[in-house]
């Protein structure tokens, strides 16, 4: 369809505004009353035909125009696309997690959730604004890998950890630390190593000459943002150590327990390419972690900005305390977690959760699925993500864009599917495309 002018020729154009991150955009006018995705946030624009352009401006043209928010018809059905018979259609954010290449998904069966009008996301909260402020001041210094930050984010104000799976040198230590001077929060790391002992991470009574007592000495994860460094390079006995410090924010040494000051992450990090001197982690301790977060090689403009920003010889620790600024305390990240949980969830959304989470345990290629806890976490971390955006209400969107970080390291595949070397989230993308996705109701 070509909409023209009737002087010039040229294809009328509507001229707006990303209202998530200002991005000038135009699209043609043939597309209004439709929705469009910013390909740089994704964020989702009602479009009018309030404002148009002359197709001059050099200005990026949105390439993902979504359907009329009723459909064509007025009446479609919001879960088209999802069923399994059709599994070639993948919801927007489901292919999302995937990080495709911007502007390459378009959805396909009319608004599957609540309409994200141009009101709603233009609602600054507090806390979406202290989401902006602290994703500006991390990249600063620390580029790209959305995913690593969003998930880390979300976590930490889910009151959650990460497991982060990444080959070496990708910037995981100079992240916590960027975030630890963002958030004002304590920072500290501990490299695992095979001979570290229990002792070695949370501590131990040393004897006091001068009082002739036993004093306890904390270790290093009485700090804020633990960075545990290849943590599948000790034994077992090392991570039994950590898992009453992840469930319950405690230490207990010689039958006196110790508290750890809120908030406290652990972002836990394991090579995925070597197997030499590494330990498995114990199902129990996997299931300790809210998200397991892929990090892979950056673009080749991310890399180019890297050597930009890094190839100097320039000292760190000046450039942490010079160029990135404090936006946030503990007391505020602790406030505005507990807020989260004011965020509502729609009976029928439970219901999804519960229905993704229950078909992990029941799908054919996976020995063992999810646990409650996993059904838990999809939960926090959609209410999170709705805050993060503005929102009071969390849509399966949210659900869906997390699932694979909640998911895939809570399931195991049998023996057959690992014979046939078939990819974990590809089976949990195929898995929530079986389930239908519910409506929002006002």
């Amino acid at each position: 369809m070509n909409n023209s002018h009737p002087e010039t020729g040229h294809q009328d154009f509507i001229e707006f505004d990303c209202p998530k991150c200002n991005t000038r955009l135009k699209v043609a006018s043939a597309n209004a009353g439709k929705q469009a995705k910013c390909p740089n946030c994704e964020a989702i624009v009602d479009l009018s035909q309030d404002n148009q352009t002359d197709p001059s401006d050099s200005m990026p043209t949105v390439p993902a125009i979504l359907n009329d928010p009723q459909g064509s018809s007025g009446n479609q059905n919001p879960t088209d696309g999802l069923s399994h018979e059709n599994p070639a259609s993948v919801p927007s954010s489901t292919a999302a997690t995937t990080n495709p290449p911007p502007g390459t998904q378009v959805k396909t069966g009319g608004s599957w959730s609540k309409p994200a009008t141009t009101s709603e996301l233009l609602k600054n909260t507090p806390t979406r604004q202290l989401y902006q402020k602290i994703t500006m001041e991390i990249s600063k210094l620390f580029v790209g890998q959305e995913e690593l930050v969003q998930g880390t984010l979300v976590a930490l104000f889910s009151g959650g950890h990460v497991l982060i799976e990444s080959v070496p040198g990708l910037g995981k230590t100079l992240f916590v630390r960027t975030l630890a001077q963002t958030l004002g929060c304590e920072f500290g790391r501990i490299q695992f190593t095979a001979d570290l002992m229990p002792s070695d991470v949370t501590g131990a009574p040393i004897f006091n000459m001068k009082t002739q007592e036993f004093d306890f000495r904390p270790g290093p994860v009485f700090t804020q943002l633990l960075l545990a460094d290849e943590i599948n390079r000790s034994p077992a006995k090392t991570h039994a150590a950590l898992l009453e410090i992840m469930q319950e924010k405690n230490v207990t040494v010689d039958g006196t327990t110790h508290q750890l000051e809120p908030p406290f992450l652990v972002m836990a990090t394991q090579n995925p390419i070597e197997s030499e001197g590494t330990y498995n982690l114990p199902e129990a301790q996997l299931d300790r972690f809210m998200f397991k977060l892929n990090a892979d090689y950056p673009s080749e403009k991310q890399e180019a900005d890297i050597l930009q920003l890094h190839g100097g010889q320039s000292d760190l620790d000046r450039r942490l305390s010079e160029d990135v600024q404090q936006v946030t305390d503990s007391a505020e990240i602790l406030e505005i977690t507990r807020s989260n949980s004011t965020v509502n969830v729609d009976p029928s959304l439970l219901d999804y959760i519960n229905k993704i989470v229950r078909k992990t345990r029941s799908w054919p290629a996976f020995y063992m699925g999810a646990s409650p806890r996993a059904g838990i976490a999809l939960m926090q971390g959609a209410r999170t993500l709705a805050a993060f955006q503005g929102r009071d209400y969390a849509v399966p969107d949210d659900v869906v864009e997390i699932s694979l970080p909640v998911l895939r390291h809570r399931v195991m595949l049998t023996a057959e599917a690992e014979v046939e070397g078939q990819n974990v989230d590809q089976l949990l993308r195929d898995l929530i495309r079986t389930v239908e996705v519910p409506r929002i109701k006002d």
